[in-house]
């Protein structure tokens, strides 16, 4: 076998690769990557059993055959080849890498021990990849890092005919977007590291989505991915987005996200970076205290509601968060000082997120 590949090409496949490939595993032959030629370059792929990954590197391939080897290591080889073009030829048990002035030997695995990975060859439905990715980026802060429910740990899917909608929480704080729809029925939960994966892919274009048992198929122009779902039931995430609304207050996102991150600066660590939200008279006056002293800060708003004045608390990093997607102007609606707020723009982002404000 012998294969003239690019370098940047095979390097940037293999970064991927890399992320989903495990270092060390109880079981080694999961820790290599599977290289399989064809007539139009090669194909590499790997798995953590939790999700499947295949790139798709252009190259000039003579006498193709499947071979698998360590993946980290192969990597770093080729990241640090002199050369622009790499050549690789396979030897019995090895295969030899050679570029500039560089020649590599490296020993081939067992490939009747590698796992084997399928695609399907058909999609369901298409979506556009950057909306995709703008709604996973705009709500994977929300997923829980530890939670008493494993769903917390992904990221929800609604699939209706006229629109997708992604949804995170981790109990303290919701976001979700939606986005034109699909075409299609399903509910669905993607682990948040799954996501993440998936995220990175994402670039022009349609994306392909083909659903199986436990299990969603993408499929990007060069890179494919089988991802185990996350079993069990979302929770009904629409009951605490709030209704009665007592006050509502508007001004620019940038605005308030430059001020929470200034005033939160003297935040007490220890009382989940604290900062007071007090809205009165057309006025938003934030405060933080902490060991080492006190900040404060006025900003001038649009105020409406029943209330003429309200007083709530927040963790700073988790307005930060929910402030994070948004251009233009927040809507901050308040339905009560231990009850949930609502953040969202006035554009048709389709974007939202709801905060649990810190009781005292």
């Amino acid at each position: 076998m012998q294969i003239q590949v690019t370098k940047k090409f095979l390097s940037d496949a293999l970064s991927t690769l890399e992320r989903v490939i495990p270092a060390r595993s109880n079981n080694p032959v999961l820790s290599y990557v599977k290289i399989q030629p064809s007539d139009r370059g090669i194909f590499l792929s790997g798995t953590n059993l939790e999700l499947d990954m295949e790139s798709f590197v252009p190259a000039q391939v003579e006498n193709g055959q499947a071979v698998i080897v360590p993946a980290h290591l192969f990597a770093q080889i080729v990241r640090n080849l002199p050369g622009e073009l790499v050549e690789i030829n396979l030897n019995q048990n090895e295969i030899t890498l050679t570029s500039g002035g560089s020649n590599f030997k490296l020993q081939t695995g067992d490939l009747s021990a590698f796992p084997e990975i399928q695609f399907p060859s058909h999609a369901d439905v298409e979506m556009d990849a950057r909306e995709l990715n703008r709604s996973l980026s705009s709500v994977r802060y929300a997923t829980a890092t530890e939670a008493f429910q494993q769903v917390f740990r992904g990221i929800k899917f609604e699939l209706r005919a006229k629109q997708v909608r992604l949804v995170a929480s981790d109990g303290f704080r919701l976001a979700l977007r939606d986005f034109a729809g699909s075409g299609v029925d399903k509910n669905l939960i993607v682990p948040a590291k799954s996501a993440d994966e998936l995220n990175r892919i994402l670039k022009e274009g349609l994306v392909k989505l083909t659903f199986g048992d436990h299990l969603l198929s993408v499929a990007s122009e060069r890179t494919k991915m089988n991802i185990k779902l996350l079993d069990g039931e979302f929770p009904d995430y629409e009951r605490v987005i709030p209704s009665n609304i007592k006050v509502t207050v508007q001004l620019p996102a940038s605005k308030l996200k430059e001020a929470v991150s200034r005033v939160a600066v003297l935040a007490d660590k220890n009382a989940n970076n604290r900062v007071e939200f007090l809205v009165s008279e057309s006025k938003l006056q934030l405060i933080a205290e902490g060991d080492y002293g006190r900040a404060q800060e006025v900003l001038e708003v649009l105020q409406e509601g029943s209330e003429p004045a309200i007083s709530l608390g927040f963790n700073a990093k988790f307005v930060s968060d929910a402030l994070g997607p948004m251009e233009g102007d927040v809507v901050l609606q308040l339905s009560g000082v231990t009850t949930p707020a609502l953040f969202k723009t006035t554009d048709e982002s389709g974007y939202l997120a709801v905060v649990v404000p810190l009781r005292i």
